[in-house]
């Protein structure tokens, strides 16, 4: 953006961590990021990370794991990703200068097929937000339990509990109707990116 000589950045690495191609394998290696060299220079750098851990079968983007020396196939998935935060967070607290980069990390994405009072199909026409958001997701309380062990501030944009109540913000699918089951981004489309902006220039 010229006006106001900026540049911005989308980089989807959606596990933090790499993964590589071992032989005929594709290997999760949860205590590697080399792909942190490209967050070296950014002012301000927004991680947003969960929802993609769920994606098993042909939408799963490995055939096994790697942590250390050990080498499995699958594990619990709050676990993996809670290792996996851990190896970024490391990172951070070692190579980021908070006088120079502030970091953000949009809080967990949820959806609605997971809260047991509402059907997921429900949102559909829905203009009014939800009145309980009910107990709190999970991968959330994984993340904050991370972000709470760092050395360097992570500003920890948490929207999760806002976006559990928009059901009626859920943005519309191509050719599908309403996107009842997840939000790509991590919060409420119509708010997060204000919340965020606020958060900037506080």
């Amino acid at each position: 953006m010229q006006t106001y000589n900026a540049t911005f950045m989308f980089f989807r690495n959606a596990y933090l961590v790499d993964i590589t191609n071992d032989t005929s394998r594709r290997v999760l290696k949860l205590d590697s990021i080399s792909t942190s060299k490209i967050w070296d220079s950014m002012d301000v750098v927004i991680f947003n990370s969960w929802h993609w851990w769920l994606h098993t079968g042909r939408k799963q983007p490995w055939d096994m794991i790697q942590y250390g020396n050990t080498t499995f196939e699958d594990m619990d998935r709050l676990s993996l990703y809670e290792l996996a935060l851990n190896t970024w967070a490391k990172w951070v607290d070692s190579n980021v200068d908070p006088t120079k980069t502030k970091v953000f990390f949009q809080g967990v994405s949820p959806d609605h097929a997971n809260m047991p009072y509402i059907n997921a199909t429900n949102c559909q026409n829905q203009t009014q937000p939800l009145q309980n958001p009910g107990d709190p997701h999970p991968a959330e309380l994984v993340l904050e339990k991370v972000l709470k062990a760092m050395s360097k501030p992570v500003y920890l944009l948490n929207i999760t509990t806002l976006s559990q109540l928009r059901i009626d913000g859920h943005p519309a699918s191509a050719g599908r109707g309403v996107d009842c089951t997840h939000w790509c981004l991590a919060g409420v489309p119509d708010t997060w990116n204000e919340l965020l902006y606020t958060t900037l220039f506080s």
